[in-house]
């Protein structure tokens, strides 16, 4: 059933939000953007940053040049939807940010679902703490492919607890095909479905089986890549391009960027923006183990997974306080903490609200917030 509440008060958050990243745009010199953007100047705060590359997959489809960024970097479904807009005739770029902004108050709507599933008490606070994440500003409009993964998910663990094996699989090939989390979706939803049933002193039956699946958005993905150019990891291997100088290898596990940057001395906005990202891994990763003890070994598998790979793999730690947000079930698990001590509840939610407001306008300023 429809959580009309949820609904309303997720459409008021991305309202404020949406208008404070349009405020902050007001406040700096027009910014250069594609021929094709809107002319309603506020709207071109929506459209910075990996935005163009989600439209330039949605325009021109994919390329590859060894040793340069390109847009295989991207999985290809939120492009893919935008680009099925615009054959109805919707501007690419209007396209995206109704994409992200329906899939935002969907997954919210999921996610208060969800969260009365597994732990009934807590789904309310839990609910804010997600909407009111500050990175989850780039949920509300912003042409970031995070809202479509969000809803798909949310969705696909939503699906398996109320049964629905084969429709979970279905909308984890889906996620798969949004963000590089496969194995994620795969070992959480397969070590959940193996829960759910031992829990209710069930065996195992093939279908629970089936969650596994979910690899298939990935491995489609990998197939396109290595019948178009020959390489079905170039995703991860253009990472090393230069601009974007993420290659594997110890230099990145062992964020020595990150301390070169930060040490012995570093700008204040530098230092807030990349201190903000690393104490957002950190406090993820610290609730990791209340999630397991919490929520089960499904959803601390898949969070541990969704939150890992990326905090291994990231040079500077940019970017993983908006990776968090994969890792939905984290804010469940906090919840639970806050629940049992009112006014840090209030205080949290105060204080994230306001961070969620300065991510807006900084965002909107033509910061790099994530």
């Amino acid at each position: 059933m429809l959580n009309v509440r949820v609904l309303r008060g997720a459409v008021a958050i991305a309202a404020v939000s949406v208008a404070l990243v349009v405020a902050g745009d007001l406040w700096r010199p027009p910014a250069e953007v594609a021929a094709d953007v809107p002319a309603l100047e506020p709207f071109h705060a929506l459209v910075r940053w990996d935005a163009g590359w989600y439209g330039e997959i949605a325009a021109h489809g994919y390329w590859l040049t060894p040793g340069q960024q390109s847009p295989v970097a991207y999985f290809p479904l939120y492009a893919l939807l935008i680009r099925a807009l615009t054959w109805l005739g919707v501007n690419r770029w209007v396209a995206g940010a109704l994409v992200s902004l329906t899939c935002a108050l969907v997954a919210l709507v999921l996610f208060s679902r969800w969260a009365e599933l597994v732990r009934g008490p807590n789904a309310a606070t839990a609910t804010w703490v997600l909407a009111l994440y500050p990175f989850c500003v780039y949920l509300y409009g912003i042409l970031y492919s995070d809202a479509l993964f969000l809803v798909l998910a949310v969705g696909a663990f939503l699906a398996l607890e109320e049964d629905r094996p084969v429709l979970a699989a279905l909308l984890g090939a889906f996620a798969a095909a949004t963000r590089p989390v496969a194995p994620a979706l795969v070992l959480g939803l397969l070590a959940r479905g193996l829960e759910r049933r031992r829990t209710k002193g069930l065996a195992m039956r093939p279908v629970d089986l089936v969650p596994a699946l979910a690899g298939l958005g990935l491995l489609a993905y990998m197939a396109f890549l290595f019948s178009r150019f020959g390489d079905p990891l170039a995703f991860a291997h253009v990472q090393g391009a230069p601009g974007w100088d993420q290659p594997p290898g110890w230099e990145a596990w062992l964020k020595l960027s990150w301390f070169h940057t930060m040490f012995p001395k570093v700008a204040p906005l530098v230092a807030l923006r990349l201190g903000g990202h690393a104490l957002a891994t950190l406090c993820a990763l610290a609730l990791v183990p209340a999630t397991f003890k919490r929520l089960g070994w499904g959803y601390g598998t898949y969070c541990l997974i969704a939150v890992g790979l990326p905090a291994v793999s990231s040079k500077d730690f940019q970017g993983m306080g908006r990776y968090a947000i994969a890792a939905f079930p984290l804010f469940l698990a906090w919840a639970v903490t806050l629940d049992a001590r009112p006014r840090l509840r209030l205080a949290w939610l105060v204080g994230s609200a306001l961070a969620l407001a300065f991510c807006a306008v900084a965002l909107g300023t033509g910061g790099y917030v994530a």
